[in-house]
């Protein structure tokens, strides 16, 4: 049996309990795995996200994490259909990549993506 190493992003939220109701209730991770005041753990499906609290909003702003392939365009259109705040267009980058983008309530930058190879016709 092969195991697998995980990548997973572990990022900063100023506020846990906003952090978690945003990623549950309109990006769809409902999924809690754990939650209390000093870590949270969200999933959905194969993407998990942690998280840890820190009141420093210059952090939060300059993190990023990126989302590839499975199912970008079916999230989009959920997203876009939720009205998720800050959602930016779906389209290809000058890099290449087909991606939208979200602001968390913290200003974490969520990237998803795809080759545009790779979104079906």
């Amino acid at each position: 049996m092969t195991d697998t190493a995980l990548c997973l992003p572990v990022l900063p939220a100023r506020d846990l309990a906003e952090a978690r109701a945003f990623y549950a209730d309109l990006l769809g991770f409902s999924e809690i795995v754990y939650s209390d005041e000093t870590y949270l753990i969200v999933r959905r499906g194969g993407m998990e996200l942690h998280f840890w609290p820190t009141p420093d909003r210059h952090l939060a702003e300059n993190t990023s994490c990126y989302i590839r392939g499975g199912q970008v365009v079916a999230l989009y259109a959920e997203y876009a259909a939720r009205g998720v705040p800050r959602l930016s267009a779906f389209e290809t980058r000058p890099w290449g990549m087909k991606e939208f983008y979200i602001h968390d309530p913290s200003g974490v930058l969520l990237r998803f993506g795809c080759a545009p190879e790779e979104v079906e016709p």
